[in-house]
């Protein structure tokens, strides 16, 4: 868990995030230049924790570099992963007082880490950066809602939807690089990973997708996954 003394301002030109395709708002915009204003940079290595689930949610995390997967992890010892954050995302955003999912990084991460309260009281005088952080958490609900709904498809129907948000996350062209293993595709997709290395295996046999390597993934016929996806 993150103390406070851990924390200080800082702000460096090599710490910039990676924008998406689209253009921010104006609004947004702003709360994402005030975020890297004000967040301090740390490193976490390889399968490290960044917070935990029940620990109080006193920070929001934006990503700088790698990829931050959240999870939650039942009695019975299974692991459901809630999400994927890459550069430029934020997380760690709670509507109530404590962290929901425990939150860790797939690889090397470098992650700016901001003070909810500063949030909160820079949305206290900013009308329009208040009404995109409930934007923004409207939207955190709307993707665990459409998240649970892919979860009561077939496991081709799933794998499909997958790999058709990684494209749209990851990449501007057909090839997509996964920083995630088969085991956190399994887990994000409530499949085992012999059913994903299966289901990967059918999808390339039927020309959908190849298979150059084991985190590289060709779409080679978009229109039959979104076939799978709809």
């Amino acid at each position: 868990m993150l103390t406070q003394t851990s924390l200080s301002p800082h702000r460096s030109t090599a710490f910039q995030v990676t924008r998406s395709a689209s253009r921010p708002s104006a609004a947004a915009q702003t709360l994402l230049d005030q975020i890297d204003f004000m967040g301090s940079p740390m490193t976490f290595a390889r399968n490290a924790e960044i917070y935990g689930e029940k620990e109080p949610a006193d920070y929001v995390y934006k990503v700088i570099s790698g990829t931050v997967r959240t999870y939650k992890i039942f009695d019975d010892g299974r692991r459901q992963i809630g999400a994927f954050y890459f550069p430029g995302d934020l997380f760690g955003l709670e509507v109530g007082a404590e962290h929901q999912l425990s939150a860790e990084a797939i690889e090397k991460c470098v992650v700016l880490v901001v003070k909810r309260s500063a949030l909160i009281a820079l949305a206290d005088r900013d009308t329009d950066i208040a009404r995109w952080l409930w934007s923004f958490t409207a939207g955190e609900l709307s993707r665990v809602q459409k998240h649970m709904l892919i979860l009561i498809k077939s496991a081709e129907e799933r794998v499909a939807c997958f790999l058709l948000e990684m494209a749209g996350r990851l990449a501007m062209t057909d090839a997509v690089e996964l920083p995630m293993s088969r085991q956190d595709i399994a887990d994000y997709l409530g499949l085992t990973i012999e059913t994903v290395s299966r289901t990967l295996s059918h999808l390339e046999a039927k020309a959908a997708i190849a298979l150059p390597t084991s985190r590289r993934i060709e779409l080679r016929n978009r229109k039959a996954l979104h076939h799978l996806n709809s």
